[in-house]
């Protein structure tokens, strides 16, 4: 037997040891208990003052925007401070009164501030259009021909080994 023959066939014996050894540790049968742990009890969420409460984080950042001139409004480079301390705030508000974040109650709140602030600021339509027949031709033509020159090589290259061999 080949040397390499032999170095592969270690491989693959050790190979499919370490897989058995990994697939017998990892079983979860033996040592993990599978009754649900209780959960500490939750207050339900309180949505009316949810609702009050997303409401200051809405006006602080209708004041924060204010400072902001409204052509920028729709280049988030110049907001993504006030924005990111808006969903910071509605999400540390939700949280402190025990509900789940985002809930339907701050996603609508959410939209209306988007709808308020943002409703002007849709991307123009892009009109995608064909490139010129001559640079299709060589977009197409060059992976061709990097594709045979590929070929050739390796062809060439079994050659030259066969010959040296």
């Amino acid at each position: 037997m080949d040397t390499n023959e032999f170095a592969v066939l270690k491989l693959f014996v050790v190979g499919i040891l370490v897989n058995a050894w990994m697939i017998r540790a990892l079983s979860a049968t033996d040592s993990v208990n599978i009754e649900p742990t209780p959960s500490r009890p939750r207050k339900p969420c309180n949505e009316s003052r949810l609702q009050w409460e997303v409401e200051v984080c809405g006006e602080d950042f209708k004041r924060d925007m204010g400072h902001i001139d409204p052509q920028y409004w729709c280049n988030l480079t110049h907001f993504i401070r006030e924005y990111h301390l808006f969903t910071q705030c509605t999400e540390m508000k939700s949280h402190a009164i025990d509900c789940y974040w985002p809930n339907p109650l701050v996603e609508s709140y959410i939209i209306r501030i988007h709808k308020y602030f943002f409703s002007n600021c849709t991307n123009e339509q892009v009109v995608w259009v064909d490139p010129p027949d001559d640079m299709l031709t060589i977009l197409i033509l060059i992976p061709v021909f990097l594709t045979l020159a590929m070929i050739a090589l390796v062809v060439w290259c079994s050659k030259k080994s066969d010959i040296l061999a």
